[in-house]
């Protein structure tokens, strides 16, 4: 028995089954840049960056070197009772990186979870209004609060608060409305202010819109031009705050230091985590002072926004700025783009292929003309191709849509070695080279 299934397998005996989502038997035990290293010394480049952590790569020199000298330096204090000057720095920094020519203020967290949390406790505190609006297919964390606001299927064992309002994403390949894209005029947009503000719950009851500029988790789907814009518009009108959940796509990942600048809004708040660190445990809201000044006390951890991770994410930030991250991010993510698209030419089981720098979603279906999802195909291709080397996991409401988010650092060669194992993982699962029984252990999010 390989070592990499051995691990697999005590892990099976020991670690609870409620924190997996497992795809294949992938165990990492080193990293560099792109490439993972399992215990047998098998190289995969890993095309999921970790959940969109990574953005800077694995053990990137720079980021090691800032944790180690924060170890020796001061290797914790907790920010409820106790100052650190990193963790304050960070908040300075953080505070001049986010748009919005009005006052802010920072929270620290540990995870996207937290932070979303933290927005479904303070809005009704702050804005004195006992509604939150969301969308179908978001996915903002795995804590009570962030359940409730999330509209991923794979969170529906639980209802969490009533106090959510979930309304459709503009998903234009699948249009709930079934619109045609250049025709609707956004009517999914009008649909919010006609029917949800007259029939569900008027304007005067909801405190926030929480949204990701680029939902992830529901498909990676791009909302179309305009619909960002014309939501920060609806919301002023209405007083209700407009709030954008950049947990996944924050960091460089869209071409842009935050996903939301490619559409020229400007939140009340923004939710950050997962990239913001480089893998060390962080999160954070910044938004308005008033906002996140609207209690004390009400929402603390022991650990959030220590020396270490603060020092972890100060350097991150720098060398996203300087090696330039997010425009390689774009200029990769187009390259990235157009292969998968000359893929689609030859794959009728490619229906739609959407993105933004470099996350990337393709959808995978029986037919073009239907329509119908291939969440079967879809776990197939996933698995073949981490045979073939090449890690990266699905996403979507149909478990139907592969999901791209590799390191920002990737390069155009390692794209185009990904784009061949892709392709031949495609024509595999196309041709039954992939067994039901090889994948039956790995259910992924329809576990």
């Amino acid at each position: 028995m390989s070592k990499s299934r051995e691990l697999f397998y005590r892990d099976k005996e020991s670690v609870s089954d409620v924190m997996k989502l497992r795809f294949y038997p992938f165990v990492a035990t080193t990293g560099k840049g792109v490439i993972l290293k399992d215990p047998d010394d098998r190289e995969y480049m890993d095309f999921s960056a970790g959940w969109g952590v990574a953005n800077t790569g694995y053990n990137h020199p720079a980021i090691i070197d800032a944790v180690c000298r924060q170890m020796k330096k001061l290797s914790f204090a907790s920010t409820i009772s106790v100052l650190n000057e990193e963790s304050i720095e960070l908040a300075e920094v953080l505070k001049n990186l986010t748009p919005g020519d009005f006052e802010k203020s920072v929270w620290y967290g540990h995870s996207g979870s937290d932070a979303n949390e933290f927005i479904a406790k303070i809005v009704p505190v702050a804005s004195e209004r006992s509604r939150i609006v969301t969308f179908v297919g978001s996915y903002h964390g795995q804590t009570m609060g962030s359940y409730a606001m999330s509209g991923h299927p794979a969170q529906s064992r639980f209802i969490g608060g009533g106090n959510v309002v979930k309304l459709p994403y503009p998903y234009c390949y699948r249009c709930p409305f079934e619109k045609g894209q250049n025709t609707c005029n956004l009517f999914c947009l009008r649909y919010i202010e006609e029917y949800i503000f007259k029939a569900v719950s008027s304007p005067e009851q909801i405190g926030a819109v929480v949204i990701e500029a680029v939902q992830c988790d529901g498909g990676d789907i791009v909302p179309p031009n305009g619909f960002l814009k014309g939501l920060e518009v609806l919301c002023r009108k209405h007083g209700i705050l407009f709030i954008i959940d950049e947990v996944k796509i924050g960091f460089g990942r869209t071409g842009k230091f935050f996903g939301f600048e490619n559409w020229d809004v400007v939140p009340d708040a923004v939710i950050m985590a997962k990239p913001m660190a480089s893998g060390q445990p962080l999160s954070a809201v910044v938004g308005r002072k008033e906002l996140l000044n609207a209690g004390t006390g009400m929402h603390l951890f022991t650990t959030a926004g220590n020396p270490v991770a603060s020092a972890a994410s100060l350097e991150t930030i720098k060398i996203i700025k300087e090696e330039k991250l997010a425009e390689n991010a774009e200029r990769a993510g187009n390259h990235f783009i157009e292969g998968l698209k000359r893929l689609k030419e030859k794959y009728d089981m490619i229906g739609d292929i959407r993105g933004k720098g470099l996350v990337i979603g393709v959808e995978l279906i029986k037919d073009r003309e239907s329509k119908e999802p291939a969440p079967e195909l879809t776990s197939k291709v996933l698995f073949r191709a981490y045979q073939k080397g090449l890690l990266f996991y699905d996403s979507g409401i149909h478990m139907n849509v592969l999901e791209f988010t590799p390191p920002l650092i990737v390069t155009k060669e390692q794209i185009d070695k990904a784009l061949k194992i892709l392709e031949q993982a495609l024509t595999d699962a196309i041709e039954g080279k992939v067994s039901e029984k090889e994948i039956s252990e790995f259910a992924g999010w329809s576990s």
